[in-house]
């Protein structure tokens, strides 16, 4: 069996691959519904949150059932460090353009990367505790409601700067 790290490390990997071939899916898609579901649909910071979060959340199933049996962990591990690395998006990305005025696409793009760094680390250092799985539920419940507000706010978008498309 690999270790924990080398399968984080992999994660990582994928969700920057994924996470970034998934900024285009949509457009490359002919702007189908399902898939705006998924990926960006507009370049709000709430669409661009989903570009850690689905596939963190692909690689968390995967790696849950890959190691079920000698991490337990692993799922609450994960499902936090989903939680945490999509967050991390729009307060990193609020807190750099409060400070400089303006958005650069290289620091956009470092967000996402620092974001899925600091996910993955996060996981990796939790996957060990017994005292997440306390929390196992709770944490399903959280990453479940994130999952379904993305699905609902992608056509329909509630009033707030985080959904605002900055392109219109």
């Amino acid at each position: 069996m690999k270790t924990l790290k080398t399968y984080m490390r992999i994660g990582i990997f994928f969700v920057i691959t994924t996470g970034s071939l998934a900024h285009f899916f949509y457009d490359w898609s002919g702007h189908a519904s399902i898939v705006g579901y998924f990926t960006p649909v507009n370049e709000s910071i709430w669409e661009h949150m989903k570009l850690l979060f689905f596939p963190m959340l692909l690689y968390a199933f995967v790696l849950t059932v890959r190691l079920r049996h000698h991490a337990p962990s692993i799922p609450s591990a994960l499902c936090t460090g989903i939680l945490l690395g999509t967050f991390l998006i729009p307060l990193f990305f609020y807190s750099y353009t409060l400070v400089l005025g303006k958005a650069f696409l290289v620091l956009d793009i470092s967000t996402f990367l620092v974001s899925i760094l600091i996910a993955f680390w996060l996981s990796y250092r939790l996957a060990s505790s017994v005292k997440i799985l306390q929390y196992t539920p709770l944490l399903y419940c959280l990453v479940g409601i994130l999952f379904v507000l993305f699905i609902l706010f992608t056509h329909n978008p509630p009033a707030a700067k985080i959904f605002e498309d900055p392109a219109i």
